[in-house]
């Protein structure tokens, strides 16, 4: 029993739906001891899930980038979100999708007998972004970034994730606002964004960040705002000079960044980019 886990909540784990304390794999499963294996996070909304295509489409990408075959469409996949959902009894959440190569003897190239992967789901409940972070702003350090060279596959590997978080709690900040090689990168978990004379600006999408869901769809909202929008490297004196940081993530939404390594960014407030974009981004989740 693991405290505020609900093992009668009910979760997906290879072809079955079972209770979360019924779940099994074996210890030789390749995610357990190689983290080989991907996933992805789609929210939803009083159950309905939001950007599901999107977030599906990126689990497959990174489903082919590491050779794992499931045989399973895009419409299988949606099965599987509409079928958690429809057995939790959860509003606002997320449907977690979990997929290794399966188990098989230890050794680190791929097995060479077929193994068949394995696919687990679960639901958990989604906490929207409590209103003193939305209205006064999230606080950030600063850190280089020393994870590996294919942050664009969605790796169930997150150790350098996990550190970069507690760096980040260590330093009794909210997230962290990592660099490569002198420029932006991401958080921890998060996609960051710089605002400098109105213009919102990230870093470009390639390997060395996880493309968020959020990424093109900040695009789309932006757009629609009539706010003009940038992707190129962004160096370490940009971000300090910001008139405003902002990150996304599935599960924190859109949030300001008023304090990076103790000091105030921009005006050391929320600034009307986010304020715009934050409506649009709620605008939308009513309308589901």
């Amino acid at each position: 029993m693991i405290a505020g886990v609900d093992n009668d909540s009910v979760v997906y784990l290879n072809g079955e739906y079972l209770r979360l304390g019924e779940a099994r794999i074996s210890v030789l499963d390749r995610g357990f001891i190689f983290g080989d294996g991907v996933y992805d996070v789609v929210p939803a909304y009083g159950r309905k899930p939001f950007r599901m295509g999107e977030h599906l489409a990126r689990l497959q990408r990174s489903l082919k980038a590491i050779r794992i075959e499931t045989g399973w469409s895009a419409g299988d996949w949606e099965d599987l979100v509409q079928g958690l959902l429809a057995r939790s009894v959860l509003q606002d959440c997320t449907v977690y999708l979990h997929v290794t190569r399966g188990a098989a003897p230890r050794e680190h190239s791929f097995p060479t007998q077929p193994v068949q992967p394995t696919i687990f789901g679960m639901v958990s409940s989604l906490s929207r972004p409590a209103a003193v972070n939305r209205e006064r702003g999230l606080t950030a350090v600063s850190m280089d970034d020393e994870r590996w060279l294919h942050c664009e596959i969605k790796s169930i590997s997150l150790l350098g994730n996990v550190l970069a978080k507690q760096y980040a709690t260590d330093a009794g900040a909210d997230e962290v606002v990592q660099f490569r090689d002198g420029h932006l990168s991401e958080g921890s978990s998060c996609n960051l964004w710089v605002v400098k004379y109105g213009i919102l600006r990230a870093p470009v999408r390639d390997r060395m960040i996880l493309e968020g869901i959020r990424y093109a769809y900040l695009m789309e909202l932006a757009a629609a705002a009539g706010i003009p929008f940038e992707a190129r490297p962004i160096s370490r004196l940009e971000v300090g000079q910001a008139d405003e940081l902002l990150l996304t993530s599935a599960t924190r939404e859109i949030l300001p960044i008023i304090r990076l390594d103790g000091r105030p960014v921009g005006a050391g407030s929320p600034g009307p980019v986010y304020a715009r974009l934050r409506a649009d981004y709620d605008r939308a989740i009513a309308a589901l």
